[in-house]
């Protein structure tokens, strides 16, 4: 079995932060060197995604060119990386000839086979730049929240998206004068000729993360439609056609063909230049990408059909495991507030093996998670410190003491092999749990082996034993080692460099198999020192202070005005009750709507909702909601919509009004 393990090439117009790691490449990188271990077949590949209109305005406002943007960004990010230890077999870059090369062929086999087509669109042009203005070089008004500043795609108020030619009152980002709208010619990507090809793809994912699999099929239920897959841009791979000159391909539709360059780099770096080909032609491949939930679209959506499209049969992804959002202090990261902690910067301070262990510990495997830095000093103290370092200085010290460092091979009693073979039972689960990316669950497992380790210990008293009963001492040291030997295994693929000087001290070396690290034996030990450090108080106190105050403040929030006074009688009109939701599906063609079947206790009704965006169908079945029952129904996509169901609305989304109580039909006085 061969194995291509990818994550999400990260972005050359910024610097790595900690949310970007605990998502696509820490998870990755641990799930890689566990399959070194298991002696498989496996390369990590990677680059830095170097296209785009944030390029391109980076390289205008400093009045350099787009290379030496992506050049400096490109070097920054893999410092981050190798100051955390994140090895890539290939870490390459989407601005080279060969990605150029591929890029252009995969455009191509699309575009004869009549996947791509061209249509005539409306865009921002600026008269006094002469030149077409792609979303990101477009702001102005919202014109969904009016928030000022939003980007020509999307505005990071509301975390809404619009076409580019809606934004009120909008300025070229370039000279700030007001663009008009032109006709100008682009070329889409048919998704829906890629429709029962898909459904046949995601039929046997079965062992997807849910979040992975629902949104698939959901899209693949709502019916795919065309995208738009070019830019008029002079940086970008250019539009392989006569009649597309000034076009270059989209940043998404290049950006994961990187992930094949990448990897024809690494076989020509290795003097294999057909090497690649062992890979991504052999259909029995596990093709793996880790990447974060906001990508999924990309990868599990238009990847896979791009690959459907070539005359090459490529191998198709085999697993996407998405994972969610880390937050920073109990607040969303944005770089645009320099609410981040930068991975470079990070590394400075701390061990960057720390931030491994604190990130796997704290992984957003199911839900966000938030970093916090009184957390991760408790997690490198609390944990690392005062439960697995403990664990093995408490047992060194005393084996030096009194058995000269030698640790012997002992025949255990009943109690410490029970033990034992309880521990050996845990390694499985722990192998099992890395083979699914349960990270996190490992971290807790591996530092209770820790803990069980210091129980025995205390348990059986060795300073108290020795005087008594040697041998019964030489049994618990050696249970202890027995563990610590286990840890120092079971634990590498997270903490690498740690392990390894674990297990220098008890004279065990490298890691060769996974399999075979589990042979035991006398320890010996050597050069023996303390494992971990603590962070003082101060150091964290320092790195949180200098974060608030290099932090930009929140945009001012901008509430709606008050609507007209209403008198009690009026307001009385209105027949507010408790609805259960017994049906929910998204409406055809959609991306807000969902139709929903509810139980009013007296009928049910079927009404639509506009909360797509915020809520899965499958989520809020069951879900008790208020609801307006004698508003005047009206048809909406062809629904008969008879009533209207209490939200929220703010810049994070939509949030229903779910009553803690209340059967369906009670009405709310």
């Amino acid at each position: 079995m061969k194995y291509i393990v990818t994550s999400a090439l990260p972005y050359a117009n910024g610097k790595l932060h900690v949310g970007h790691v605990a998502g696509a490449y820490l998870p990755a990188d641990i799930f890689v060197r566990f399959l070194k271990l298991q002696k498989q077949d496996v390369i990590y590949i990677c680059g830095t995604d170097e296209h785009g209109t944030p390029i391109s305005i980076s390289a205008d406002k400093e009045g350099i060119s787009p290379h030496t943007v992506v050049a400096r960004y490109h070097a920054s990010i893999k410092e981050a990386f190798d100051g955390i230890g994140i090895e890539f077999d290939n870490f390459s870059g989407t601005a080279r000839e060969e990605h150029y090369k591929l890029s252009q062929e995969f455009f191509t086999a699309l575009f004869e086979k009549g996947h791509i087509q061209p249509k005539t669109t409306l865009q921002f042009y600026c008269e006094h730049d002469k030149r077409y203005l792609p979303d990101r070089y477009v702001e102005g008004t919202c014109p969904k929240c009016g928030t000022e500043g939003a980007r020509g795609d999307q505005c990071d108020k509301c975390g809404q998206t619009y076409e580019t030619t809606l934004l009120k009152e909008p300025r070229c980002k370039i000279c700030s004068n007001t663009p008009v709208i032109r006709e100008t010619r682009h070329w889409f990507l048919h998704l829906n000729r890629f429709t029962d090809q898909l459904k046949e793809w995601i039929a046997h994912k079965d062992y997807w993360k849910e979040n992975v699999r629902n949104f698939m099929l959901n899209l693949l239920e709502q019916g795919l439609i065309e995208r738009s897959i070019t830019r008029d841009l002079s940086w970008g791979v250019p539009v392989p056609l006569a009649d597309a000159e000034g076009k270059v391909l989209y940043v998404w539709f290049d950006a994961p063909i990187g992930y094949i360059s990448s990897t024809v780099e690494w076989a020509k770096n290795i003097g294999k230049p057909d090497l690649w080909k062992d890979y991504w032609l052999d259909p029995e491949t596990q093709l793996i990408h880790f990447i974060g939930k906001d990508n999924i679209i990309f990868h599990a959506l238009i990847w896979p059909a791009m690959l459907m499209g070539q005359n090459t049969r490529y191998c198709l992804p085999h697993d996407i495991p998405a994972n969610e959002f880390m937050n920073l202090e109990g607040d969303k990261i944005s770089t645009s507030r320099n609410w981040a902690i930068w991975v470079d910067e990070f590394v400075k301070v701390f061990d960057g093996e720390y931030l491994r262990y604190y990130l796997a510990a704290n992984a957003p495997e199911r839900q966000d998670a938030d970093f916090s830095f009184r957390d991760f000093q408790q997690k490198v103290n609390g944990e690392l410190n005062n439960v697995l370092g403990n664990l093995a200085n408490r047992v060194f010290a005393f084996a030096i003491k009194h058995f000269d460092g030698v640790i012997d091979h002992m025949k255990l009693d009943h109690e410490a092999e029970s033990i034992l073979q309880e521990a050996d039972l845990l390694v499985k689960d722990i192998c099992e749990n890395y083979r699914t990316y349960q990270v996190k669950r490992n971290v807790k497992t591996i530092i209770d082996l820790a803990r069980t380790g210091n129980r025995i210990f205390d348990e059986r008293k060795p300073w108290v034993m020795i005087k008594e009963n040697r041998g019964h001492v030489q049994q618990t040291l050696w249970l202890c080692a027995a563990l610590l030997q286990r840890i120092s295994v079971v634990l590498s693929p997270i903490m690498p460099k740690h392990m390894l000087a674990l297990r220098e001290m008890m004279s065990l070396g490298s890691i060769g198999h996974w399999e075979d690290a589990f042979t035991d034996g006398k320890y010996v030990l050597n050069s023996v020192k303390p494992l971990f450090s603590k962070i003082e108080d101060s150091v964290i106190e320092a790195e949180y202070n200098k974060l608030q105050a290099m932090a930009k403040p929140e945009p001012t929030t901008e509430y709606q005005p008050l609507k007209p006074e209403i008198t009690f009688e009026q307001f009385a009109q209105m027949d507010i009750r408790v609805a259960k939701i017994l049906e929910a599906e998204a409406v055809p063609k959609t991306d807000k709507l969902l139709r929903l079947k509810v139980d009013l206790g007296f009928e049910t009704r079927e009404l639509v909702a506009g909360i797509a965006a915020s809520y899965k169908a499958e989520d809020i079945i069951g879900k008790s909601v208020l609801m307006l029952v004698n508003l005047q129904a009206r048809k909406i996509r062809g629904i008969l919509s008879s009533g209207m169901i209490l939200a929220a609305h703010d810049e994070s989304g939509i949030h229903i009004t779910m009553p803690d109580g209340g059967s369906p039909g009670a009405p709310v006085q």
